[in-house]
């Protein structure tokens, strides 16, 4: 059984993290941590999850759990991943992160304990947001210049980073598909006499409203025609699930930064 521990144990993703690790074969609750001051601390993590008593006390840190797990899932903020990548990496640990909103520094940051360890880093877990970004490359490899491309995600109303990760992570594969540079192209959002659309941008638009999981549209257009490319969450299950099957892929791995691609095997 692979022991994997969940951080930000309290949050909405926490308590799904939770619960896709008992649905799974072949992994274990292993810890669930917290904030240090939390008042949960000692509280039973299944109880908190809502799935029933487990055993498995709640705690404040990596360090008061660190002989119970192997792999550790982080969808929390950057700076509290940072951290928890160099524990990680000190004792022998594995990660699956989903923590979005990173900077340019803070993901060379990541990236750097890949000679370290073994971990999954992604924007999005989803195994079908995995496959669209795999049908983006295609799509955009096929259609070329000719077709406008924009991106628009829609989220619950407490999400924290805009454009999302995911979104930018689309908008990557597009650009790299379409030899351009995301940073030079990419438009996020349009307002007053802006004038014609260039041809090659990538545009973006964000939307934040009620308790939206996730949804995603890259639309390609041009004269005559238009082609969406959709992929809606119903569920942060989906996510968690995903996070699982990392998990498990991660057993037996060398050091090195993987993507859900890889996990996938899609690349």
């Amino acid at each position: 059984m692979i022991r994997v521990a969940v951080t930000g144990a309290a949050g909405r993703m926490g308590k799904t993290n939770i619960e896709a690790i008992l649905q799974a074969e072949g992994t274990e609750l292993g810890a669930a941590i917290v904030e240090p001051t939390s008042s949960l601390i000692g509280a039973d993590a299944g109880e908190l999850a809502g799935v029933g008593k487990l055993g498995v006390k709640v705690v404040g840190s990596l360090a008061d759990a660190k002989d119970d797990f192997d792999v550790l899932i982080d969808f929390t903020a950057p700076q509290a991943t940072l951290a928890n990548l160099e524990f990680c990496a000190a004792h022998g640990k594995q990660m699956v992160i989903g923590t979005t909103g990173l900077t340019d520094k803070q993901r060379d940051q990541l990236n750097s304990y890949g000679d370290k360890m073994a971990l999954v880093f992604a924007s999005n877990m989803s195994v079908g947001v995995n496959l669209c970004f795999k049908l983006l490359d295609m799509a955009a490899r096929a259609l070329g210049d000719d077709y406008d491309v924009e991106v628009i995600e829609a989220h619950h109303r407490h999400k924290v980073d805009s454009p999302s990760g995911t979104a930018l992570s689309m908008g990557e594969v597009l650009a790299n598909a379409l030899g351009r540079d995301l940073k030079e192209c990419a438009v996020y959002g349009r307002e007053g006499q802006v004038g014609a659309r260039p041809q090659k941008e990538i545009g973006f638009a964000t939307i934040r409203a009620g308790d939206v999981v996730g949804d995603h549209t890259v639309l390609f257009g041009t004269e005559g025609e238009r082609i969406e490319i959709t992929h809606k969450a119903s569920s942060r299950m989906t996510f968690a699930k995903g996070a699982v099957r990392a998990a498990k892929w991660l057993h037996g791995k060398a050091n090195g930064v993987y993507n859900m691609q890889d996990v996938l095997d899609l690349n």
